[in-house]
């Protein structure tokens, strides 16, 4: 068998050695294998493709399932259309099939498979014409009825129909591809989303898409903007609420609240680590740092301030990722970085002890991604220059030394020292511990031994109404 795909990037040669078998063996069943999505996609772009999908033309769903059920192990889903998934392998195949709008939200439609499709009438059913490409490896050409390789050289963002306005959920997936491939999005396809509603959108779909921009978004503020000027920046009233937030020039010369957001979130991105879960935590720490201004905002002697907005952003930080994800842990690890976000410069300014950082540490839970979220707000503010942030610096260098960058600091003494002693557990273990924790967090002791010494000092205080184990 000739090789299929001489200049593909894949992940490992075992992917690229199953997708060809699976194409030749569909092909010698007398159908046309068309890989068509984003691995096409990515493969004009420059990209390695991660997953693969095939549109198979000119087979029914039986003949298909026939010609690679001796070779391979696959799982059915959608018998009606017949999408095949491969196990083992990223590797979908499907029949061509239409698809009529029979009910609200992103799932309600009628599908049909139909074989005898030409390539054209499946692709338009797509959502952007840089999604519509086909590619076809046995011939090695590439189909594009809707342009849409002429419209990635323009770096442009098209709908490829009229049936992208019956999957509201596209609207979101227009403001995640246009921050991970800094696009512009035509203005038809703009005008087209202002008269799309969410429909009763599922929120973990919705949160999908923006965990997609916050953890691909090359610039993220493409995407933002775009909400904007489509008019679905409605459907999140916490970020609406940043759109003409007035700042201080003197200190925010870029503009409004609103626009320091999105400039503080392309400097979150250029830096990113590449670990999908911190990035996702600090990218939402860096959306929703300042939720808390427009309500704290005012003009006072000739300037703008926001007082205790750190604070205030908590309750819309919450409700904000409330309606989107039941991820409690993720919500109460952005929580902190909202409150605590000025916190990096205010230690450094007055030049805070080990104390000061221990309980820093304590609330935030994670010095490292504050000083993360506290560096992109830094950034947000051009023209003013950055020339670098000695405050996070310093207090990141202190929570290394004091090994707590990235972990809470955590009690020495513990009621297990007590029992050890002596004393019956009860309700008077609970303020001395605490003592000694309080005392740990000022540094009167560093380690276990020393801790213990400590502890007996307050034993000896005698005024601990602890009980002895033997009375």
């Amino acid at each position: 068998m000739k090789p299929l795909f001489p200049d593909w990037q894949f992940a490992d040669s075992a992917l690229r050695d199953t997708l060809e078998t699976v194409c030749h063996r569909l092909a010698q069943a007398g159908g046309r294998p068309m890989l068509v999505g984003g691995c096409v996609r990515d493969h004009l772009l420059g990209h390695s493709a991660h997953d693969f999908d095939l549109e198979v033309f000119g087979l029914s769903a039986a003949q298909l399932q026939a010609a690679l059920r001796h070779r391979f192990s696959f799982d059915l889903v959608g018998q009606s259309f017949a999408v095949i998934k491969l196990r083992g392998f990223p590797i979908d195949i499907a029949l061509p099939r239409r698809e009529s709008k029979q009910g609200v939200g992103h799932k309600g439609f009628a599908v049909v498979a139909v074989p005898d499709l030409t390539f054209a009438e499946a692709a338009c059913r797509r959502d952007f014409t840089v999604n519509a490409i086909g590619y076809d490896p046995l011939a090695g050409t590439f189909e594009d009825p809707w342009q849409g390789r002429r419209d990635m050289a323009d770096g442009i963002l098209r709908h490829t129909s009229s049936h992208f306005s019956e999957d509201p959920l596209r609207v979101l997936r227009a403001m995640q591809f246009a921050a991970r491939f800094q696009y512009r999005v035509a203005p038809e396809t703009i005008e087209l989303c202002r008269t799309i509603e969410p429909e009763d959108l599922p929120p973990e779909r919705i949160f999908d898409e923006w965990r997609k921009l916050l953890v691909q978004g090359v610039r993220p503020s493409l995407g933002l903007d775009f909400l904007l000027a489509c008019g679905w920046l409605r459907y999140f009233p916490e970020l609406q609420a940043l759109v003409g937030c007035a700042q201080d020039p003197a200190w925010h010369p870029e503009g409004d609240v609103w626009r320091h957001t999105l400039h503080c979130l392309d400097a979150f991105a250029r830096e990113r680590l590449g670990d999908p879960w911190e990035d996702l935590i600090v990218g939402l720490g860096v959306l929703c740092h300042d939720l808390g201004k427009p309500v704290t905002t005012v003009f006072q002697e000739g300037h703008y301030r926001s007082p205790g907005h750190d604070m205030a952003g908590l309750v819309p930080t919450r409700t904000f990722l409330e309606r989107m994800t039941r991820q409690v842990d993720l919500i109460e690890a952005v929580l902190p970085l909202v409150q605590a976000h000025m916190r990096p410069v205010e230690l450094f300014d007055v030049g805070a002890g080990d104390g000061a950082i221990r309980r820093l540490a304590l609330l935030v839970g994670r010095v490292d991604r504050l000083v993360r979220v506290a560096r992109a707000d830094q950034m947000g503010r051009p023209p003013r220059p950055f020339d670098g942030f000695p405050a996070g610096d310093w207090l990141a260098g202190r929570a290394n030394a004091l090994a707590i960058s990235a972990q809470r600091p955590t009690p020495l003494i513990k009621g297990r020292h007590l029992v050890v002693l002596g004393y019956a557990p009860g309700p008077a273990f609970g303020p001395l511990l605490e003592a000694c924790f309080e005392a740990q967090l000022e540094g009167v002791f560093t380690d276990e031994e020393q801790g213990l010494r400590h502890l007996q000092q307050e034993l000896r205080r005698d005024c601990w109404p602890l009980i002895r184990a033997e009375q």
